[in-house]
């Protein structure tokens, strides 16, 4: 039952349709009473079809239910049939549905025009009597009360499993990171051994050429020590290269461009962080150094934001490319770390530093990060009390230094 339970989750459709036949059922028991009963039975089918869509079209399933229920009632009341649709019931389905998955303003629309259902059945109908209206009002009370627990548990859910998003890929983004300053240390060490094989091949060879003649043993030695410098350096070669031939980063790290930076915003967004994202020029052109220095520096920038800016933390990211740089500025609501905060939904959350820790090296990474591609990073409290992060990247290296 679990498991079926876990595949229907994932299935609104099947669901909704299993619950739809479960109302159109109880609708053709109560069939006996009815005068037309085709009719009846035309009307009871009409009247489950919104509750298949209830969840993948809420707002057009509850338009539509409202308005087939006062068909029904007009439909009674031109032929005079005092009948009732079991199949009525599907209105708290739908008020709950609206209230969990949708919000409670549209709840409350929704209300207004069960109201008016009401009344428009009353008056045509004689409905409901007066032992059903505490009965009509107690079962709308307990669909709204039960949607707004559901709908408080799943923003709880939601906004708990953006968060532990976000720790995966920071922690997938560490890793990455430490990845490529290895290869970067393997690289150096490539270059220090080519550098130094090649410069003694070539002073050895100097050598040789002039001593060939005059001195043969001595040309002998130099050819010797030249055989055996190009040996090392070979074998010192081919073990740097095996260790590069590994593929190491996954393929959505990094995403390059205004797709990668939208991701970063879009996930940050996910766990309840404010921000707003302006974009400026041709940044999916840049090249693949500067974008990525680019999304870096967002990243980290918005990560500390979310860590450090307490509770409801806003941060504004606003990127410009100009005719020789790029402009980066993210501005946040500023704060202290707060632990112990609460969901948008009232439940209380894990405190930020302990579902992402921090390593106390962002901003190191940072200004490493814009040393090497030739720019400049200023950070600091603004006027406002917000943390303020400043970069300028320089679109070609070359000609900025």
């Amino acid at each position: 039952m679990r498991r079926f339970s876990l595949w229907l989750r994932g299935k609104p459709l099947i669901s909704d349709s299993m619950l739809a036949l479960l109302l159109l059922t109880i609708d053709v028991l109560a069939v006996g009473d009815a005068r037309n009963k085709i009719a009846y039975l035309v009307l009871g089918v009409l009247l489950v079809l919104p509750i298949i869509i209830r969840r993948t079209h809420p707002r057009a399933a509850a338009i539509a239910l409202v308005l087939l229920s006062m068909a029904t009632s007009v439909t009674h009341w031109a032929a005079e049939d005092p009948s009732e649709h079991p199949a009525l019931l599907g209105l708290g389905v739908m008020l709950y549905t609206l209230v969990a998955y949708v919000g409670r303003r549209e709840g409350l629309w929704y209300l207004g025009a069960l109201l008016l259902d009401s009344a428009i059945a009353h008056l045509l109908v004689g409905k409901p009597e007066g032992a059903d209206i505490p009965f009509t009002a107690l079962y709308y009370a307990l669909c709204w009360t039960l949607a707004e627990f559901v709908g408080a548990r799943h923003a709880y859910d939601n906004e708990v499993a953006a968060r532990l998003a976000v720790a995966d890929y920071d922690r997938e983004r560490q890793a990455h990171d430490a990845v490529a300053a290895e290869r970067t240390r393997i690289a150096r060490e490539l270059h220090d051994v080519v550098a130094h094989a090649v410069s003694v091949m070539i002073v050895q060879a100097d050598g040789a050429r002039f001593a060939l003649r005059h001195e043969p043993e001595t040309a002998e030695k130099a050819l010797g020590t030249i055989a055996g410098t190009g040996r090392d350096a070979l074998r010192e070669l081919r073990r740097t290269v095996e260790l590069l031939r590994t593929e190491h980063a996954p393929e959505q790290l990094p995403q390059h461009g205004t797709a990668g930076i939208a991701k970063v915003v879009q996930m940050m967004r996910d766990t309840g962080l404010d921000v707003s994202l302006e974009l400026s020029g041709e940044l999916d052109t840049v090249t693949p150094e500067v974008s990525l220095g680019i999304h870096r520096i967002v990243q980290e920038s918005l990560t500390n934001t979310l860590r450090h800016a307490g509770p409801d933390p806003r941060a504004a990211v606003r990127i410009e490319r100009g005719d020789t740089d790029v402009l980066v500025d993210i501005v946040d609501s500023g704060g202290a770390p707060v632990t112990g905060t609460r969901s948008k939904c009232g439940e209380p959350l894990p405190a930020p530093a302990s579902v992402i820790p921090g390593s106390g090296l962002g901003l190191v990474g940072m200004r490493e990060r814009i040393a090497v591609l030739g720019g400049t990073l200023a950070v600091g409290r603004n006027d406002q009390g917000g943390w303020a992060v400043h970069a300028t990247i320089p679109l070609d290296r070359t000609t900025a230094e």
